[in-house]
């Protein structure tokens, strides 16, 4: 789902400083040489001959993935939309400083020759498209791949994404770029201190009956564009202390009819802030919408927003489970 990154807010920056943002990390074994190294991403093996020094990557969740971890050094570059201004107050705001903006249009093969790329670390329709760039087209000009796992298409068809819950996709990222640039004690730190800022959320949250629906608002009036169980939204409402209203739809991100979100009536609307829609606009037109009118959510205002970048699959995802979390606990209107 390649769209255009937003502004976090700057108490986002603060709640991210523990994972080391921006931080220059060698690799955790200084005394042997880099080898070849094999991971399994999206159900396959793949073999990594030496260690990318070079890598280019699409989008910003992705491109936080390697900021994480500290290694800006080893990227090339990387493709996002938006402005300079967009970045200025986002989380690893020194890494994106670091790292050269290639290109605010979607990722092409020429972008990365032009770079000499050797990983281009992006997803299906993170930037890799059937219509536009594939893996294969980058294998064959030499430029090996590594897919976001949350993009990774599941054995149904060959174009629904999802292949386990989302946040075990964000663990398996970490795990396996720390497998193959040597940095397999800083993955494992992260993701301990994820696992650990998801259990407190946990621990807190309402059981049973008690639990808010929650529909995720992407985008769209004459049809809403929504997450289903394989995509981060999945994880982050269910671990917050909510259901996602389209919990039972086996697939990542996708649209859905208005009639089904107005029979399952949702007690809370997340939006999803991104794009050219602001999620001011976003709100005006859910409280608008005459179809909506007797929905749960909308006659009590119960709408909340996060970023983009909190709702795709990336470092931020702890961060907006927490705040997701402490917003369906208090019962604060609006957002």
């Amino acid at each position: 789902m390649h769209k255009l990154v937003t502004t976090a807010s700057l108490g986002l920056a603060a709640a991210l400083t523990l994972t080391g943002c921006g931080a220059k990390v060698s690799p955790d074994d200084k005394n042997t040489e880099p080898q070849a190294v094999t991971v399994t991403n999206c159900g396959k093996k793949v073999t990594y001959d030496k260690r990318p020094e070079r890598v280019v990557t699409n989008d910003v969740g992705i491109t936080e993935l390697m900021f994480a971890l500290g290694l800006e050094s080893h990227m090339a570059g990387y493709v996002m939309p938006g402005d300079k201004r967009s970045v200025e107050d986002l989380p690893y705001k020194d890494a994106y400083d670091k790292v050269k903006w290639l290109s605010k249009d979607r990722i092409t093969k020429e972008t990365a020759l032009s770079v000499r790329a050797d990983l281009v670390l992006a997803g299906w329709n993170y930037g890799f498209n059937e219509n536009a760039l594939t893996p294969d087209e980058l294998h064959k000009a030499g430029i090996d791949t590594y897919l976001l796992t949350e993009s990774c298409r599941n054995a149904r068809t060959s174009t629904s994404r999802g292949v386990m819950p989302p946040l075990d996709a964000l663990y398996t990222d970490l795990e396996n770029l720390g497998t193959i640039f040597g940095v397999e004690e800083r993955a494992q730190k992260l993701i301990k201190q994820y696992k650990a800022t998801v259990a407190d959320v946990r621990a807190k949250a309402p059981q049973g009956a008690d639990r808010p629906s929650v529909f995720l608002y992407d985008s769209g009036q004459d049809q809403p564009f929504t997450s289903g169980r394989y995509a981060a939204p999945e994880q982050i409402i269910s671990e917050a202390g909510g259901v996602n209203l389209l919990h039972d739809l086996k697939d990542s991100w996708t649209a859905v009819g208005w009639e089904t979100v107005v029979k399952r009536n949702p007690d809370v609307i997340v939006i999803n802030n991104y794009g050219s829609t602001s999620a001011e606009q976003k709100r005006k037109f859910l409280l608008s919408y005459p179809p909506l009118r007797n929905v749960s959510a909308i006659k009590h205002k119960r709408i909340y927003t996060l970023d983009y970048a909190d709702l795709v699959e990336s470092p931020r995802n702890p961060s907006a489970i927490e705040r997701l979390g402490t917003y369906l606990r208090q019962g604060a209107d609006g957002s």
